[in-house]
């Protein structure tokens, strides 16, 4: 086993990136996770925690790990794991996250990031993406530290990897879409299918009706209402609130349309979710996570249009996956939205979301007829599992 795996919170996209990679690589990986829950205590301690777990190897080579996990603590407590060639993959920014209250930042999440930045020979992610830093000759800049945007201080590059080119993406793990971040391999592996045709769209699409509610069964397909979904966790980046009052006031004028509100739960459920599930009333056609993954791709399969309204996205692995199961996607025009899909499923502000969706009530045969214009193929496992299998297995540098 020379491949090393950390996930200090090992649940979705975290948890689907992870089991890829482990069932890509078999008997030549060892995974060490921690549960999906506490994520600011798994950002805090995880070092701690995995200096003492991961088992002692001398087969290691290569440590590849999310975020979440401060490398930098861990390196320093396991000196062994800090001499492995380390690939960090980054899901989110903690420097640009969005505060759920109006509270001041709590930085060391960001800090964290930083640190951990500094220490791997490959980044799955842009420097100035992902934590605000610019590079300038050998020196780097700070945007998003408190206290520095005024004195831009100066942060200097390790003199241990100055070849490494910390804000250069990876070569062949960019695509022209989204560059400098590779998607995590989320889209069903269907995705050989051509760009402009999608597998559930159709006729097929009519196959694969959600089964989880007899509500349209006895409906002529192209008569149904529109049938929107929005696939994402339930917490406050994803901004519930803009979806909801959106939804509400299609309500409030009688527009015929099913939502499917999908997308995993934790401790803390925002209060607009129970507003919204009593004044939705009879337009619910389905509410709450899915654990299975074939329930899931059936319920976006039925879905004529997909809905993002986060405040904070790397990517949007839902989005792309209700695309591919032929939802017609609408995306802020902001974030990393602009670089995967095409300006015409973009919108700057709720009004505009309303008034799509408006139109689409009243002739949800626009979107049911609707060939999607951009690609997902470039996103799936099957396009970029070759480049993932380059990258753990090259050799660690013989200087270290």
């Amino acid at each position: 086993m020379s491949v090393l795996l950390i996930e200090p919170f090992y649940g979705g996209s975290h948890k689907q990136l992870m089991d890829l990679l482990q069932e890509e690589l078999q008997e030549d990986c060892v995974l060490c996770t921690l549960p999906a829950k506490k994520w600011h205590w798994k950002a805090r301690t995880s070092a701690l925690y995995f200096m003492q777990t991961v088992p002692t190897s001398s087969n290691y080579r290569i440590l590849f790990a999310s975020s979440v996990l401060n490398l930098a603590e861990l390196a320093a407590l396991r000196p062994d794991l800090g001499k492995l060639k380390k690939v960090l993959y980054f899901h989110e920014n903690q420097l640009s996250y969005p505060v759920q209250k109006c509270q001041e930042r709590d930085f060391q999440y960001g800090y964290n990031q930083v640190l951990s930045w500094f220490m791997p020979e490959h980044k799955l992610a842009r420097l100035e993406k992902v934590i605000g830093v610019k590079r300038s000759g050998d020196a780097y800049q700070s945007e998003g530290l408190p206290g520095q945007q005024e004195s831009r201080a100066v942060m200097k590059a390790s003199d241990a990897h100055p070849e490494s080119g910390l804000c250069e993406p990876q070569p062949g793990l960019c695509t022209t879409q989204h560059e400098g971040l590779p998607s995590p391999p989320a889209a069903p592996v269907q995705a050989e299918a051509p760009e402009s045709t999608n597998p559930c769209q159709g006729e097929d699409k009519q196959c694969l009706t959600f089964n989880l509610s007899n509500i349209l069964s006895g409906l002529d397909y192209q008569q149904r209402p529109l049938h929107i979904a929005w696939p994402h966790r339930w917490e406050h980046d994803k901004d519930p609130e803009t979806f909801f009052k959106v939804l509400m006031k299609l309500k409030e004028q009688d527009l015929p349309f099913q939502v499917s509100v999908l997308g995993e739960t934790f401790s803390e459920i925002p209060d607009i979710f129970s507003e919204a599930r009593e004044v939705l009333g009879s337009s619910v056609l389905h509410w709450g996570y899915l654990p299975s993954k074939d329930d899931y791709f059936r319920a976006l399969c039925a879905a004529d249009v997909v809905i993002s309204t986060a405040k904070h996205e790397f990517f949007g692995v839902a989005m792309i996956e209700a695309v591919h199961c032929g939802c017609y996607p609408l995306c802020p025009k902001a974030l990393v939205y602009p670089e995967i899909f095409p300006a015409e499923y973009l919108y700057s502000t709720p009004e505009q979301l309303f008034k799509r969706l408006q139109n689409f009530c009243k002739r949800p045969d626009i979107v049911r007829r609707h060939l999607y214009k951009g690609n997902t193929a470039g996103f799936s496992w099957a396009a970029l599992g070759s480049k993932f299998r380059s990258l753990l297995a090259a050799e660690p540098r013989e200087d270290l």
